[in-house]
């Protein structure tokens, strides 16, 4: 019985060691392959961060390289319109300046879904009049509605206060691109833009916007697909143009605002997409803001401009938008030409170009300042403003205007800084 006890121990020993053994080796073998797959994880996110940082660098220098070009293309437009009346009408040169618009929207278009992956959006808080922007809107697609004998008609509640506090730009962009897409789907039609105070909250005024046409509509089937990047509903029938980002970047800037849209179509009865935003409503801060950025834009005196630029169709085109309002200008090709100049002659503002040869915008700016010279300089490039305004500031740059540039809000800035300094 003993010896039956001993051998019954012995073998259930032997069996714990065994089972020991072996969960010790496939312990060891499962650590092996969880740090192996470790291992590999940690060289996938490397490569994905790599070519994350990659595809940044390469939108970022597309889209530089796009807009330098076109902001020839836009200003010689206007300048030949300016020059010459009787080109007023032609219909070439206005499907010159819409084409070259049409193209800048869609590197902007790119540019903007590249920083909203990238989470590098970051809402502004700027007073503005809805109004004003709404009607700038209508405007500026004035020459798309008319290619469809289309109207744009705006009803703006009397309940919505003149001046609201909030991101106008990107509102701008939501807007402009549910209208343009509502156009381009649209014959012989209207386009309504219609915004309501929904409610107050405090400070919060709840403002709906509503954009509805009545062109052929979107298929129930289809609704659901609009909002993904490239997506574009009814290419069997028409070849209608777009790259199919705008319903995305409008999906997708709504989201910052913390709010969404609402969709109602059906085939040949038109399209309505609502939304509502909150905008800060302060009647002390905005007259405050209006008061601190009020210029007179007809002052008398003689502005004497320097711009530094090494592309010679820019030179020609800012020195003519410069001239065109009596300002005096000097061009120069580099950052060594524009400290030599610095030496002899005084200047009100400098127009600082960044990706020059030789010697950047950056370094030059740098180089002024250590002269002792605290002129303001203004960066006119064709980066994007996110991209370039950290470096911009520790080289003691004082503002920033993407190429191509609206000439009013340039004077404006000039005029700020100048009157300021």
């Amino acid at each position: 019985m003993i010896v039956l006890l001993f051998t019954v121990i012995f073998i259930v020993l032997l069996l714990l060691i065994y089972t020991l053994f072996r969960n010790n080796n496939f312990k060891k073998k499962t650590n092996a392959e969880l740090s192996k797959t470790n291992k590999e994880l940690i060289i996938a996110k490397e490569k994905a961060e790599e070519v994350s940082v990659l595809k940044s660098q390469f939108v970022s220098t597309i889209s530089h390289e796009l807009r330098t070009p076109l902001y020839g293309v836009v200003g010689i437009t206007n300048m030949l319109l300016d020059e010459h009346k009787e080109l007023a009408d032609s219909p070439h040169l206005s499907s010159l300046k819409f084409s070259a618009r049409y193209l800048l929207s869609l590197v902007n278009d790119i540019l903007q879904i590249n920083k909203i992956e990238d989470n590098r959006i970051i809402l502004e808080n700027l007073t503005f009049n809805i109004s004003d922007e709404i009607n700038m809107i209508k405007n500026s697609l004035s020459f798309l509605a008319k290619n469809n004998n289309n109207f744009i008609l705006v009803n703006i509640d009397p309940a919505v206060p003149e001046y609201l506090i909030g991101d106008k730009l990107r509102l701008s962009q939501i807007i402009m691109n549910l209208v343009s897409n509502a156009l381009k789907f649209t014959n012989n039609g209207e386009v309504i833009i219609n915004v309501n105070l929904e409610k107050i909250e405090n400070k919060s005024h709840f403002i709906e916007f509503q954009i509805k046409d009545n062109g052929i509509g979107i298929a129930s089937a289809d609704q659901d697909k609009i909002f993904d990047k490239f997506v574009q509903v009814g290419r069997k029938e028409t070849d209608y143009q777009g790259t199919g980002l705008g319903l995305s970047i409008v999906k997708q800037l709504l989201g910052l605002f913390n709010s969404s849209i609402a969709l109602q179509s059906a085939i040949g009865k038109g399209t309505e997409f609502k939304f509502v935003i909150a905008f800060e409503f302060n009647p002390d801060k905005t007259y405050e803001i209006i008061n601190n950025i009020q210029v007179n834009m007809n002052a008398t005196q003689m502005i004497n401009v320097l711009v530094v630029e090494d592309n010679h169709i820019n030179q020609l085109v800012t020195k003519k938008t410069i001239e065109k309002n009596n300002y005096k200008c000097s061009v120069v090709d580099n950052g060594y030409a524009a400290l030599e100049i610095l030496d002899k002659e005084s200047f009100d503002l400098i127009l600082m170009d960044i990706n020059m040869p030789l010697i950047n915008g950056f370094e030059t700016t740098r180089k002024i300042r250590l002269k002792g010279i605290d002129i303001p300089i203004v960066a006119l490039t064709a980066f994007d403003k996110s991209e370039i305004t950290e470096e911009s500031i520790s080289a003691g740059i004082n503002d920033i205007i993407i190429k191509p540039f609206d000439s009013v809000k340039l004077f404006k800035i000039i005029n700020i800084l100048v009157s300021k300094n």
